[in-house]
C-alpha cells in the first residue's frame, strides 16, 4: 500500500510541475504580447501626432523620422 501512495504522489508532483511551467510560459507570452501591443500603440500615436502637426513620417535607418513639409 505504501508503494501505491508513493507513486500517486509522484504523479501529483509531475502534474504540478507541468502546470507550473505552462503557467510561466503563458505569463511570458502575455507579457510579450502586451509589450508588442504597447509598442505598436506608441508608434501609432507618434505617427498621428506627426501628421496632426503637418509633418510626414519618413524612414530613417533604424527609426521613423517626422519631417515637416
Amino acid at each position: 500500500m505504501t508503494d501505491l501512495n508513493t507513486s500517486h504522489h509522484a504523479n501529483d508532483n509531475q502534474q504540478i510541475s507541468i502546470k507550473s511551467w505552462s503557467q510561466k510560459l503563458l505569463v511570458v507570452i502575455l507579457c510579450a504580447a502586451s509589450f508588442y501591443g504597447g509598442w505598436k500603440s506608441y508608434e501609432s500615436n507618434m505617427v498621428n501626432e506627426c501628421t496632426a502637426n503637418g509633418g510626414q513620417m519618413v524612414d530613417g535607418q533604424k527609426t521613423m523620422i517626422c519631417q515637416r513639409s
